[in-house]
């Protein structure tokens, strides 16, 4: 007998020792595998962006004004003719906005006052208003706060806004501030992109966003009818914004930041001219828009909810419309462009209000319900125009109806000159429930209005409750 066995003895041990070497090989890729799991989830973890917190700035009930009140002052003025007048008074009655939005002290008071010292009382209202509350319903401190931004279309002051909050809440000495202008109603969410990709560098940070817009200053004081627009839509608002990536915050916040899209079109001088601040032929400042605004604003809104589409729609939706496109695109017949059915992907949605028609165009365009709309619609009813910070006064409204549930998503959307269209997507961590805290929570019950003004809802609200999107 051979000292080293038989050879039958020789094989069984080289496949004992095979399979020990595969066992060990398996185990070893498994826990590869493990801790690769667990480091991309710290990774991710490090990434990723809630919002904590909000807190929308509702104007005291002495600024609250009516239709009929802002066209007696515009006559009493002087400064507008009867064919101008005749035209504010028909755009303020199609514009869906209601008799108690609010107007700053330097518009009420008679004779009106549009000067820097009213515009800048007017800014302080609302930008230490809306951080104050927020801070309050946190806990935090200035001190806290690693991250400011603020935004403000065409009101520049030095020192800057941002610098104003830093000053009145004593912000730590390395706070990073930024201030964004010029950039529209869109510049709020575009704030929110920012504050991400800041974030996303600066670890275990509170990061504050403030939106707002100041009327005293973007008031227009001559008889272009291009440029009358702003003095009959826009009102007083704000709010603040407190986002956060701090692990032992977790546990408090309302949302998760999931996408932000953002789109522009200002290559087109026909995007870029369509809103501008210009002097009129008389040398009046103001805001002039376009008749092209409506077309530019569809164009740059289907692109930015194209890009959000292949982001968030479900697979089926994805391919209906892209075998839609192929079929018009090669004319293989004649059919109708498919609009992909976001409802699916969202449960609720927070437009810029702009005005009654842009929140019909948006509404017919995506396939929204009522119910979908209701909040926007509110919004612009309640509070007027208030740019930016429109959409948070429109999740403040679902909020305080009590319909924000676990794990819903809501698409926020905001658009303004440049031409530029911004989208955010938060999904809710926990239910929400009403608080006492939102600008709505002292009338929520008497929303959705019926109103049988002709022309100003093209629907009536009776029994939402009933509606399923």
């Amino acid at each position: 007998m051979s000292p080293f066995g038989t050879a039958s003895d020789l094989f069984a041990g080289n496949v004992k020792d095979l399979q020990i070497s595969i066992l060990f090989l398996t185990l070893a890729i498994l826990i590869f595998l493990v801790l690769m799991f667990f480091l991309s989830n710290i990774i991710m973890a490090k990434k990723r962006v809630f919002l904590v917190d909000f807190a929308c700035y509702k104007p005291p009930e002495p600024l609250s004004c009516s239709r009929t009140f802002i066209m007696d002052k515009a006559r009493k003025s002087g400064r507008f003719s009867e064919m101008t007048l005749d035209f504010m008074q028909k755009t303020m009655e199609r514009s869906g906005i209601g008799d108690s939005s609010y107007l700053p002290e330097g518009l009420i008071m008679e004779p009106s006052n549009i000067s820097l010292k009213e515009a800048l009382r007017e800014t302080r209202s609302v930008m230490f208003g809306a951080v104050r509350e927020v801070l309050q319903k946190t806990g935090l401190h200035g001190s806290d706060i690693k991250i400011l931004i603020v935004n403000c279309c065409v009101f520049c002051v030095s020192p800057s806004l941002s610098t104003m909050i830093v000053n009145e809440f004593k912000f730590r000495h390395d706070v990073i501030s930024y201030n964004l202008q010029g950039m529209g109603c869109s510049a709020g969410l575009a704030a929110i992109g920012l504050a991400k990709s800041l974030l996303q560098v600066h670890s275990n940070s509170y990061a504050l966003v403030l939106s707002t817009e100041n009327i005293c200053h973007g008031m227009y004081e001559g008889d272009d009818r291009s440029m009358i627009l702003i003095n009959c839509l826009f009102r007083v608002g704000g709010a603040a914004v407190l986002l956060s990536n701090r692990l032992s915050s977790r546990s408090a916040v309302k949302y998760e930041l999931i996408h932000t899209v953002k789109t522009q079109t200002a290559n087109s001088d026909r995007s870029y001219n369509c809103i501008i601040r210009k002097e009129d032929e008389d040398g009046e400042t103001g805001i002039s828009i376009s008749k092209d605004l409506l077309a530019v604003a569809k164009r740059t809104i289907e692109i930015n909810v194209i890009s959000l589409g292949g982001l968030i729609l479900p697979l089926m939706e994805q391919l209906k419309y892209a075998i839609n496109n192929l079929i018009r695109y090669f004319h293989v017949t004649d059919i109708t462009p498919y609009n992909p059915n976001f409802k699916k992907a969202i449960d609720h949605i927070c437009s810029h209000v702009g005005a009654k028609p842009v929140l019909d165009d948006m509404q017919k365009n995506l396939r929204l319900t009522d119910l979908y709309m209701e909040a926007s619609r509110m919004t612009l009813y309640r509070f007027g125009n208030t740019s930016s910070s429109s959409v948070w006064y429109e999740l403040a409204y679902i909020e305080a109806k009590g319909r924000m549930k676990k794990g819903d998503r809501v698409w926020q959307i905001a658009f303004g000159s440049g031409f530029k269209c911004n989208s955010v997507i938060w999904r809710a961590i926990r239910s929400i429930k009403p608080e006492q805290k939102n600008p709505w929570s002292a009338e929520i019950g008497g929303y959705p209005v019926c109103h049988s003004v002709p022309g100003l809802f093209p629907y009536y609200f009776e029994r939402p409750e009933k509606v399923v999107p």
